[in-house]
């Protein structure tokens, strides 16, 4: 099969770094084939699916009711961990549910209430909108109900916020907390520059229900923070264009798999060709 043509891909920024190594990817095995990448939010990219004016939406939220029947169809190709990341100073090394839970409400305002040091909680969240944000609040039960000290407009922004913050909180893609951590192990002023190193190593990533972040405790069940990864289509997958199911097989393919995985998402086998 030589497929040809423009695909059109749009919605959530969160999903940015995946969709743009699928598509050089795919590029390159489908010469005759272009890819073209807008990251203006979910909602955004679901809508342009529906309106006709995208060929794939990308969504790192599960779609509501209105929109599947406005004709969007979920395909989920894999999980993205989200990880609580703490300034180490805050003296705590893992949190339960209910804890996170009591902490973006406010109802515990210092660490030592967990044990932890004498220190202000200051909560650190995303910006309204962001997907990341939306999983966090929808698994917590507190959509529109957290109360953030800073909300920021990307991940990068959220961990030096907290690196630089005692008493400091925030969550995380699981694929930037794990290179935070690597970059943790690093000399201080090694290859990376020291204001990137401290952007990315002076905080700590938090247990959750006594489970670390990783993609092994989410595909076993025992971290229970994470968000879908979900190519959106106008109908079912099997029934669109030609371009666009070759663009789905290929994220199910070997290469595909190894795109994801090497970005932490852990994928949804039972999409996988």
């Amino acid at each position: 099969m030589k497929p040809s043509g423009c695909l059109q891909l749009t919605g959530s920024s969160s999903m940015e770094k995946y969709a743009g190594a699928l598509a050089e990817s795919f590029m390159e095995m489908y010469p005759d084939t272009a890819v073209t990448l807008q990251f203006t939010g979910s909602s955004a990219g679901i809508a342009a699916v529906t309106g006709g004016s995208a060929d794939i939406g990308l969504s790192s939220r599960y779609l509501k009711e209105e929109e599947k029947a406005a004709g969007a169809v979920e395909n989920i190709v894999g999980y993205d961990g989200i990880a609580i990341c703490a300034n180490p100073a805050n003296g705590i090394s893992g949190l339960t549910g209910e804890q996170l839970s009591q902490l973006y409400t406010g109802k515990i305002r210092n660490w030592s209430e967990l044990g932890g040091s004498d220190l202000p909680v200051v909560l650190i969240g995303r910006e309204a909108g962001s997907g990341t944000r939306n999983a966090f609040e929808e698994w917590l039960g507190l959509t529109d109900r957290c109360t953030y000290a800073g909300e920021l407009d990307s991940t990068g922004a959220v961990m030096a916020r907290i690196a630089v913050t005692p008493g400091a909180v925030g969550y995380a893609s699981l694929e930037a907390a794990d290179r935070m951590g690597s970059r943790a192990k690093a000399e201080s002023a090694g290859a990376y520059g020291m204001a990137e190193s401290r952007a990315e190593t002076d905080l700590v990533i938090l247990s959750l229900d006594g489970a670390e972040p990783s993609m092994a405790n989410i595909r076993n069940g025992s971290y229970p923070l994470y968000r879908p990864f979900i190519m959106v289509t106008g109908g079912e997958a099997e029934k669109e264009n030609e371009l666009v199911r070759v663009w789905l097989a290929y994220v199910g393919s070997e290469e595909g798999i190894r795109i994801a995985e090497s970005m932490k998402i852990v994928v949804n086998h039972s999409r996988a060709r």
